[in-house]
């Protein structure tokens, strides 16, 4: 039994079975990865993959079991070059941190000047998308941290752990006639055009759900990624805008006028995700911590322990 063929199998599982992409990942070939996987058959003695002709169907009873084992010994054999690595390395090697833009470009720039003073030989890579790649990437072991508010906690596969709440806010350019009413509703939003957030993206299912509880159809005009864009588009008086409050500075965007909307839409958590059976080095302990003081490393060893969140917001 080799470390390779379990590599094979697991990410056939990945690939939905699909041999063709499991070798194009691994960058072998698609014959060399059916040999390995039957002779690791032939030795366990058992079927991993159901198969009609060549092509693979379904995992057997037993290849379940056998899968589910795989993932962990290649974990573990991950885990090993890590502390391996983290030991014999020192403060150095790499660090893969997948965020949204809104955190990459509002929360995090003094989280990353701290880190890198304090881990010089770190090398930091920043990765943005949306919240399920980042999920994604940290489940698959692309990305050692991921940041975000949506979809984080709704993959198995992660630890997650929340960092801090916030609200929306409206934002208009000076002289709205929206920013004279007071207070703010849903109903008076729906008035008029707005700009806000893709589906998948900070809060946006919150903005939804507020307005169908009323039985309102907002008119949003556009979506953007990322609240720069919002707030250019409102700016060229192309309708309201509604963004993460964190994303507005009265100073930074002047021209434009944000109102709270907390007592509108939910609040949203923003929540770190890990990899569950991870082994985390210092330089990932130290990141967590700039970023969210109270998820001291004492509370993420509990939670990545205990499998589950070990802070409650």
């Amino acid at each position: 039994m080799k470390l390779q063929q379990l590599r094979y199998i697991v990410e056939i599982q990945r690939q939905g079975l699909n041999v063709s992409e499991a070798a194009e990942t691994l960058y072998t070939s698609q014959p060399g990865i059916s040999k390995q996987v039957k002779l690791l058959e032939d030795e366990l003695g058992i079927t991993i993959f159901e198969r009609s002709g060549k092509r693979f169907t379904g995992v057997t009873e037993p290849g379940r079991t056998v899968l589910d084992i795989a993932e962990r010994i290649l974990r573990e054999a991950e885990n090993l070059k890590r502390a391996a690595g983290e030991f014999a390395g020192g403060d150095s090697g790499r660090l893969v941190l997948a965020a949204t833009h809104t955190q990459a470009r509002y929360a995090l720039p003094v989280v990353v000047r701290d880190f890198v003073a304090q881990h010089p030989k770190v090398k930091l890579e920043m990765h943005q998308g949306n919240p399920i790649q980042i999920a994604e990437w940290v489940a698959a072991g692309d990305a050692d941290i991921g940041i975000a508010t949506e979809s984080l906690d709704q993959y198995p596969q992660l630890i997650t752990l929340p960092v801090r709440q916030w609200t929306h806010c409206v934002i208009a350019p000076e002289g709205h006639p929206v920013l004279a009413v007071q207070p703010l509703s849903l109903a008076e939003l729906a008035k008029w055009p707005l700009i806000t957030y893709d589906t998948a993206f900070t809060g946006r299912s919150r903005i939804n759900r507020a307005f169908e509880r009323i039985g309102v159809e907002p008119n949003i005009a556009l979506t953007a990624l990322d609240a720069d864009v919002i707030k250019t588009y409102v700016g060229l008086g192309l309708g309201l805008g509604i963004i993460s409050a964190l994303a507005y500075d009265a100073q930074r965007d002047a021209g434009l006028v944000a109102v709270d909307a907390g007592h509108l839409f939910e609040s949203n958590t923003t929540r770190i995700a890990l990899r569950r059976g991870t082994y985390l080095r210092r330089c990932e302990y130290d990141l967590i911590t700039l970023f969210a003081p109270h998820l001291s490393k004492r509370v993420v060893e509990m939670a990545m322990q205990g499998g589950g969140d070990a802070y409650q917001l």
